[in-house]
């Protein structure tokens, strides 16, 4: 039997039209078992002795138009082991429920708020899902940095009281995914690490490297002392042959190389290889990792 003795966070996002989960526990793989999330449907985290059923049950249940209550009640009800289950959930209009059945390990409880459901077992104490709570609802950050401080401050306020091993977060939007084939947005783990959330943020800020876009008035136009500084970094990796001049221009040699040189490093969506820009954050981490040639 599974029993993620663990923390998360469940939640709606209106202005992202996101739902998603984080979570973290003295557990291995926790993001395997706890986050379930579909967009235009909703929310769930199952833990305690989950019943990963919980999940993919609840998800179709609030899709056909049930509440987070509604669907609570439902899964509870066919379930004899409810009282070792914890779950929260989060419908499509944000509406939470939370349930903390009596037999799982103190401490152990939920709370609900605006758009999300907080729970916790085997945690230090209360203390845990109210900074979680109140982080949450106090951040301005987008929505997945919202949930992943939300989780911070759970583990910073004790978190499991066995100790540290995974974290996860999964959050579905329409369209969201890679592509815009699916709705999986973001969906990062930590498997197996001696301080999983801190981890798990240092992904986030990665994935912001890798796939966020900046406002045009961010981009760098490889031109005069920009120009000069990318095409010596292509020339010092191996991708450009020629000299640089002061007068050098992006031309069609300075293009082929920067194309092959971002592909190789992925950061093509955050790249026009035509008009000649490149989105500043990403622009400051070459010039950071591969060296100011300047």
């Amino acid at each position: 039997m599974i029993r993620p003795s663990t923390f998360s966070i469940v939640a709606y996002d209106p202005g992202e039209n996101a739902w998603g989960v984080a979570v973290a526990s003295k557990f291995l793989a926790v993001g395997a078992v706890v986050p379930w999330a579909r967009a235009q449907a909703g929310a769930v985290a199952t833990q305690s002795y989950a019943n990963t059923s919980y999940g993919p049950k609840g998800l179709d249940l609030m899709q056909q138009g049930l509440s987070a209550q509604e669907t609570l009640d439902a899964l509870l009800k066919e379930d004899p082991q409810r009282e070792q289950r914890q779950v929260g959930l989060v419908d499509a209009q944000g509406g939470a429920a939370t349930f903390t059945g009596s037999e799982c390990y103190d401490w152990a409880g939920g709370i609900t708020g605006g758009n999300f459901a907080v729970q916790g077992n085997i945690l230090v104490g209360e203390k845990v899902i109210y900074a979680m709570a109140e982080r949450f609802e106090e951040s301005a950050a987008a929505f997945h940095w919202r949930l992943v401080h939300a989780l911070l401050a759970g583990d910073r306020a004790g978190g499991d009281r066995r100790g540290r091993q995974s974290s996860a977060i999964y959050i579905a939007k329409p369209q969201g995914g890679y592509g815009g084939f699916n709705d999986r947005w973001i969906d990062y783990r930590v498997d197996d690490h001696p301080d999983p959330v801190k981890r798990l943020e240092e992904l986030l800020e990665l994935r912001d490297l890798y796939f966020e876009e900046s406002p045009d008035s961010e981009r760098v136009k490889l031109e005069g002392e920009n120009l000069r500084k990318m095409q010596k970094i292509l020339k010092a990796q191996g991708y450009y042959q020629a000299e640089i001049h002061e007068d050098s221009r992006y031309d069609l040699d300075t293009r082929k190389a920067l194309r092959v040189f971002i592909g190789n490093e992925n950061f093509e969506e955050r790249t026009d290889f035509e008009q000649g820009w490149i989105d500043r954050p990403v622009f400051d981490y070459l010039l950071r990792h591969f060296g100011d040639a300047s």
